[in-house]
């Protein structure tokens, strides 16, 4: 495994995630009478934080793209290189394809691609960690497809769907901010 090439990677998914809950976060203040409860994510891609929202998610696909090359040039593991980089592939759909009457169904698509990759792709990756790390990664994957699968079905368990959307979401978020910045630690590279 190549050092500098797992640190590459880290280092854009890593930025990547933190970019993008910190234009999340921006997006929401500027949204007037947004509910993180009550309306989906993507929401945000249509009201006045359309430009903040859609830049740093098309953003942060790009850059988890890019990490995926990373990931395969340096680890050779073709099954999480190839898993992030559809995850990443999502990402930029959702971006580039915002919930309106003209994006809608390509948007839903792309929001199912990076949510059902970004899970499994939590999970591919626990071969590239070690403990604890490998671990916390399978649980962050399982906790977002089984919110995946709780939100297809409509199963809100009260959170509403703008809750259920975010513990999709938010696994798969702070799993890219803990992996990448594994990769980038001293101890990232397994033995």
């Amino acid at each position: 495994m190549s050092n500098l090439l797992t640190k590459a990677a880290g280092t854009l998914i890593l930025v990547g995630a933190v970019e993008f809950v910190i234009g999340m976060i921006l997006a929401e203040v500027l949204y007037d009478g947004y509910s993180a409860r009550s309306n989906c994510i993507s929401e945000l891609g249509v009201g006045p934080s359309a430009l903040v929202f859609n830049a740093s998610i098309f953003l942060f696909g790009l850059l988890v793209v890019a990490g995926s090359y990373f990931i395969l040039r340096g680890t050779g593991v073709k099954l999480a290189a190839m898993l992030i980089f559809i995850a990443g592939v999502g990402a930029i759909g959702v971006g580039g394809f915002p919930e309106s009457p003209e994006g809608g169904t390509i948007h839903g698509v792309m929001s199912f691609i990076a949510f059902l990759f970004g899970g499994l792709s939590a999970i591919a990756t626990y071969q590239l960690q070690k403990a604890p790390m490998n671990y916390i990664s399978i649980i962050m994957g399982v906790i977002a497809l089984v919110a995946l699968v709780l939100f297809s079905t409509q199963n809100f368990l009260g959170l509403d769907k703008g809750g259920m959307e975010r513990m999709i979401v938010y696994p798969i978020v702070l799993w890219g901010i803990a992996f990448g910045g594994h990769l980038i630690g001293p101890g990232g590279k397994p033995s």
